[in-house]
Order: structure tokens, then sequence, then C-alpha cells
């Protein structure tokens, strides 16, 4: 950690990314134990993110949080229209939840 720059990126569960409905248990003290040891380098939160409520909870314990495999699961439709309005409306969704822990 001490000769990275930029940030960590805290893969908080083995397996498929973003299919779970909470976060993986453990991870809580695991990212402490990861922040610690990180020292001024900002930690981000990924892996089994994927509903408002996970990225809240992330964001109360990470510097940044990571959505990936949840948003392009919303591209899979065949109206590009439609998935980029569901993928904006996520995205927001998301972005709402975390802002309101910043609080």
């Amino acid at each position: 950690a001490a000769a990275s720059e930029g940030f960590l990126y805290f893969v908080s569960r083995l397996g498929v990314t973003g299919a779970s409905s909470s976060l993986a248990p453990g991870a809580e003290a695991e990212l402490a134990r990861v922040k610690r040891a990180a020292g001024s380098l900002p930690v981000a939160f990924g892996f089994g993110v994927s509903t408002p409520e996970q990225a809240a909870a992330a964001a109360r314990l990470a510097d940044g949080v990571v959505v990936g495999s949840a948003l392009v699961r919303l591209l899979e439709g065949k109206d590009p229209a439609a998935n980029a309005e569901r993928l904006a409306g996520q995205a927001a969704a998301l972005a709402a939840a975390m802002r309101r822990t910043a609080c």
C-alpha cells in the first residue's frame, strides 16, 4: 500500500459479482483491516454491490464504491433507448443512496 498511487480496490467476495442480496459476511471487518494497511490511500469497495441499499452500506465503510455487473445487466435488452433509461435510473438511485450516507 505504501508504494501505491490512486486507490486500492477491495474485492468484497469471491464468485460472481453483483449477484447477492446482501454484502458479503465479514466484509466490514476485512475492509477495516485493509483500510488500516492502506494508510492514506483511498479504498474502493467492489463485488457484490447491486442495489441502492448495498451501495449505501458499502459507502458507509469505504472511500468509494464500484458497481459494475449490476449496471451492465441493464444493457442486455434489445431496445437501446430503454436500456439507457434503465441504466440512468439505476445509476441515479445508487448515487442518491450513497450521497445520503455522506450527510
